[in-house]
């Protein structure tokens, strides 16, 4: 265990993580042509739509091995629609490598994505790339880097020129220079000793890298002062302050021209954790709320987190992390989230879209599972007797809906089916059907989130749906205390179905849902008169009087009910109780409910004025102004109504430099 790496690669959209993991694959040997993202062909982004646009959408996950390690590479995507993916994986990962360009530096998304990995705690490397690109600056990266991510960085190389005088890279640590053979396809580098002009311009960046090292250190500095710090203690004291998150090791290179990336390797292995290093993992006992440490070693009960669902092929595959013992195929495992059993038929490892047969998988790995039919994303599997559900991804709430149709009625089957595939993959897409006009309603994180799934649907089963303009979905709610009765009494066919309901509806307050209360004796009536009044009110919730959006917050008492000898019936007490109470909700003065959401701005300080007079045209109201990492925080809450095309306005207001974070608050009206 100590020998493997669960590494995940995060950055900004377009600073090169794809093509990076690309390089590390191929000087590991695990592919041997090399694909390039503007060409279309990367191995990681295994998704047509992501060769298209050139951006990662899901979670690649590969397993490379490099001088006796194992290292499970997640690529995830940089692109905000897709933070669900980032947040997924952080969650399962040991450590990261963060990708900066050497000409934008850090950019919005990489500060959105480098705090969800604060969160998880998750020890990190960055990797400057790009050096090759006209107007590289590595002290300017350097500098983002402290003024807006508030790191302590340490570079471990530094580059030899920028731009097209890039080609090699000093390590700090060895004293070295590596050439880089640009021309070739860069299998090969050279390290040369130091010529006297590089230790003059070495010098000062190793007594940085000693003086860093010296101040979370006493033992370094003492041996620093004695001259008594040989590579291997330097690379052990890194790898400690590391692990403890002191500070973040940088190495720099050009993934494109094959420069710098075996050294990053080298650097995975040598200053990231292995799945021992990290906390151990913790569970809450579902019947106690307990929680409970899992140690990580193979004797142990299976315990594994299944962090993400995806259809290959038609088949469901899951993929999972191991935190305790081994598991092989054939065995069987309790899902406890679910309270089911399943059993694993097949294990894989792996690379981006293609799969290699495993026949075992323990502690640290992180492996795909074929045969596990209900599995969701968030699941624990094991096969301990005690239950233990390991803390779920926190799921974001769809923010945006579209309403499609099918073109013809072959279709409309096969939408339903395939739909309903794409939500086991994706827990942030939401599927509901309008009643009223029989339109599926999709919602998601995003418009670029539903475009994926529009696509997709085109391009893998030929479907193309109607689409219409994104929307907010509203609530109704009773106004005040109202009661109403109904008599059905009709001939349906041959038979005569008769029912009575009265009823009353109140208000309750925010949040509460729904209540339905009999106040009446429930032992003088049939069971199933009684569940068919219970189902005419709850069908009758779904739909409201104003606009015919969902009732909340609303506690029905039903108050009376009425029998005909030979005549009542089930369909009878279902239409009466769903009429009484529509007709209640229409005295009850409903008002109608908007979706409000919880929005966080970091923005420079030098644009807070700007961020707070557009969240003002917005009808926003703010609620708090913090200072992080030399950002200001700006938090709101906003009407979703008025946040349609907010990230462009956003982003022109500020230059690019604010990132925004929009979750589901409440339903309400804002004052």
């Amino acid at each position: 265990m100590g020998k493997i790496r669960n590494i995940g690669i995060i950055a900004h959209i377009d600073a090169g993580k794809t093509t990076v993991t690309e390089r590390m694959l191929y000087f590991s040997g695990k592919i041997h042509r090399l694909g390039e993202v503007h060409e279309g062909t990367a191995t990681m982004d295994y998704m047509p739509e992501e060769q298209e646009r050139g951006i990662t959408i899901t979670s690649a996950v590969t397993t490379c091995y490099w001088k006796q390690n194992t290292v499970n590479i997640i690529d995830t995507p940089g692109h905000v629609d897709f933070t669900i993916e980032v947040e997924r994986s952080l969650r399962v990962l040991d450590g990261a490598v963060g990708v900066f360009c050497a000409v934008g530096g850090v950019e919005p998304q990489s500060e959105t994505v480098w705090r969800q990995s604060e969160n998880y705690k998750v020890p990190k490397l960055v990797f400057i790339n790009k050096m090759d690109r006209l107007g590289a600056d590595f002290n300017a990266v350097l500098e983002s880097m402290a003024d807006k991510l508030g790191v302590k960085s340490l570079p471990v190389q530094v580059p030899d020129g920028g731009g097209e005088e890039f080609s090699a890279v000093y390590d700090i640590v060895r004293m070295k220079k590596l050439v880089f053979d640009r021309a070739a396809d860069g299998d090969e580098f050279q390290v040369f000793d130091l010529e006297p002009s590089d230790e003059e311009f070495v010098a000062p960046w190793r007594e940085r890298m000693c003086d860093t090292l010296s101040e979370i250190d006493d033992e370094f500095m003492e041996r620093y002062l004695e001259d008594d710090i040989a590579p291997d203690y330097i690379d052990e004291v890194i790898r400690k302050a590391t692990i403890s998150l002191k500070l973040v090791p940088v190495f720099a290179g050009s993934a494109l021209k094959n420069a710098g990336i075996q050294p990053l390797m080298d650097g995975v292995c040598r200053y990231l954790p292995s799945p021992l290093e990290v906390p151990k993992m913790s569970g809450i006992d579902p019947n106690t709320g307990v929680k409970r440490v899992i140690d990580p070693v193979v004797s142990g009960p299976f315990q594994a987190l299944a962090f993400k669902v995806l259809m290959d092929s038609g088949r469901k595959m899951v993929l999972m992390r191991i935190y305790s013992g081994k598991i092989e195929p054939g065995e069987t495992v309790k899902n406890f989230t679910q309270n089911s059993t399943e059993r694993i038929a097949r294990l894989f490892r792996m690379h981006a879209g293609r799969k290699e047969r495993a026949d075992i998988a323990g502690v640290g790995d992180i492996v795909a599972v074929a045969g596990l039919k209900d599995v969701r994303t968030g699941d624990t599997l094991s096969t301990g007797n005690e239950p233990l559900v390991l803390e779920q991804i926190e799921l974001y709430k769809p923010v945006i809906s579209l309403a499609i149709e099918p073109r013809n009625s072959a279709e409309s089957e096969k939408l339903e089916e395939v739909l309903g595939k794409y939500l086991q993959e994706d827990p942030t897409l939401t599927l509901q059907t309008d009643e009223e006009t029989g339109q599926i309603i999709l919602s998601g994180m995003g418009e670029l989130h539903l475009e994926v799934v529009l696509d997709r649907l085109r391009r893998e089963y030929g479907l193309d749906p109607r689409a219409g303009k994104p929307q907010v979905v509203y609530q109704e709610i009773p106004g005040k205390e109202a009661e109403s009765e109904y008599e059905f009494d009709r001939l349906l066919g041959d038979d005569k179905h008769y029912g009575f309901v009265r009823l009353s509806v109140e208000p309750m307050e925010r949040g509460a849902g729904r209540s339905v209360v009999f106040a009446i004796d429930t032992n003088e009536w049939p069971s199933d008169w009684m569940d068919a009044v219970a189902e005419g009110i709850s069908d009758g919730l779904q739909s409201g009087v104003i606009k015919g959006f969902p009732v909340q917050d609303i506690k029905v008492r039903v108050l009376e009910m009425r029998r005909r000898e030979g005549e009542s019936s089930v369909p009878g007490y279902h239409m009466a109780a769903g009429r009484a109470l529509k007709n209640a909700l229409a005295v009850s003065e409903p008002k109608l409910m908007e979706p409000i959401m919880d929005v966080e701005i970091s923005v420079p300080d030098e644009f807070v004025g700007d961020v707070i007079g557009l969240l003002g045209s917005k009808g926003a109201r703010i609620e708090n102004m913090l200072d992080r990492n030399s950002q200001k925080i700006v938090q709101a809450l906003s009407p979703l109504r008025s946040m349609f095309g907010f990230s462009t306005e956003l982003r022109s207001s500020t230059q690019g430099r604010a990132g925004f974070v929009m979750k589901f608050h409440s339903f309400d009206v804002l004052s």
